[in-house]
């Protein structure tokens, strides 16, 4: 049975926009524009045989928060797909860690998307992730 915490303040849930994400999640979000953070809590289903917090599930934070990044920076919000994502991993999570993950977008064309992501456990950097995305065409989920 998972245990219910309350984000940190400013932080509301992300808008549910599909059943990976919950799986995923549940995230948050604070702030706006690239300014905006992502956040989650560690829960058993996040974690490994070892206990931490799998690297999957790291990778998919950092997936989640530069698509979202990207795609709210446009108005009306724009869907993006990864098209290359690298994940760096230098330290590990623990079931009710709290983990916020920061963007930085370093070029967004008419199609691709370059930007990266941090992902913070405290003040320790934990992993740090690379992306190249591309807008569609697709319907933006509601948001």
């Amino acid at each position: 049975m998972e245990v219910c915490l309350e984000p940190p303040a400013g932080f509301s849930p992300m808008p549910r926009v599909s059943s990976a994400l919950d799986t995923v999640g549940p995230i948050y979000m604070h702030g706006a524009g690239e300014a905006r953070r992502f956040g989650m809590y560690v829960l058993d289903k996040h974690c490994n045989t070892r206990r931490n917090m799998h690297g999957g599930l790291l990778a998919a934070l950092t997936d989640v928060a530069l698509g979202f990044t990207l795609g709210y920076l446009t108005q009306p919000f724009t869907s993006y797909v990864t098209v290359s994502l690298d994940v760096d991993f230098a330290g590990s999570a623990v079931e009710g860690d709290w983990l916020e993950a920061r963007t930085d977008v370093q070029r967004r064309g008419r199609r691709l998307a370059f930007a990266n992501c941090y992902v913070w456990r405290g003040d320790t950097r934990i992993a740090r992730a690379s992306g190249v995305f591309m807008a569609t065409d697709q319907s933006p989920p509601e948001c």
